[in-house]
């Protein structure tokens, strides 16, 4: 049996959960468990959320390497990817915001049913996106999924920052409230037929000055985005935080199966002609 490195995942427990919106329930989760985890250093955050198979007994700790290598992978935990959405360590919380659409998926319905008690077990976090203070001006855009990342990083804008957001939703009712010290311009689009987040930002009237661009979401208008702020404006990708969040058509495994050749593929694709 091959040796691998341990990957103990850490638990949580509920706390409260809130619903936010029609289709959006925030999970507050506790524990001794967030003592052991450094975070805060970028505002995109994000966690490997483990989702036990009912009915299945897993190796204790609970270990996910271990569970690998002895478990059948028909029964291993279902692994969703999600975006920490505030962290308070002077208050022992990690908040954890969850598209539900009734019984579809499997973390919108357990997010949807959980209460205060209820184990949340995780791995993580990763990031890699923070709001640079010396840019010139910020440029957010992104759908549901990049909503919790987009909040943060607008929450912990410096004071007075330039920001042009764009979030899509399914509708008004979807809309939330967002705190920020920033000079913040949020345009908040109803999903419709078309790419509107591509048009809205193909259709801004770009501020002079150095951007910093987080675009994420679903990986079709993400693509389709990274072309013309890559390409076609040649911004370098020192100043772009770009990456398909979720694809349409496939859950997560299936992304996950394909995500690295969809990405190097877009890179050959999009890399721009030499000067």
């Amino acid at each position: 049996m091959a040796n691998r490195p341990a990957r103990p995942a850490h638990e949580g427990v509920v706390t409260r959960v809130e619903q936010l919106t029609p289709h959006m329930v925030r999970v507050v989760v506790g524990g001794d468990a967030l003592t052991r985890i450094e975070a805060g250093q970028f505002t995109d955050h994000y966690i490997k959320v483990l989702f036990p198979q009912p009915g299945v007994t897993y190796p204790e700790p609970f270990d996910m390497g271990v569970i690998r290598e002895t478990v059948p992978r028909a029964s291993w935990p279902a692994v969703r990817t999600y975006t920490v959405r505030k962290w308070l360590p002077e208050a022992g919380e990690m908040w954890v915001d969850f598209v539900v659409h009734g019984d579809e998926g499997v973390a919108g319905p357990w997010a949807a049913a959980a209460r205060p008690g209820d184990v949340f077990r995780f791995m993580g976090p990763g990031g890699g996106y923070a709001p640079d203070a010396t840019a010139d001006w910020h440029l957010l855009v992104g759908d549901e999924s990049a909503l919790p990342a987009i909040s943060a990083a607008l929450e912990h804008m410096p004071e007075g920052a330039r920001v042009r957001a764009f979030l899509e939703v399914s509708g008004p009712d979807e809309e939330q409230k967002i705190e920020t010290r920033a000079d913040a311009e949020i345009t908040w689009l109803h999903r419709g037929t078309g790419e509107s987040l591509v048009d809205a930002v193909r259709g801004l009237e770009f501020p002079a000055g150095q951007v910093q661009a987080f675009v994420h979401g679903e990986a079709n208008f993400v693509r389709d985005l990274r072309r013309f702020l890559r390409v076609e404006l040649a911004i370098p990708m020192n100043q772009l935080s770009i990456s398909g969040y979720w694809r349409r058509g496939l859950n997560e495994d299936g992304w996950q199966a394909g995500k690295r050749e969809w990405n190097e593929q877009i890179e050959r694709e999009q890399e721009p002609a030499a000067a």
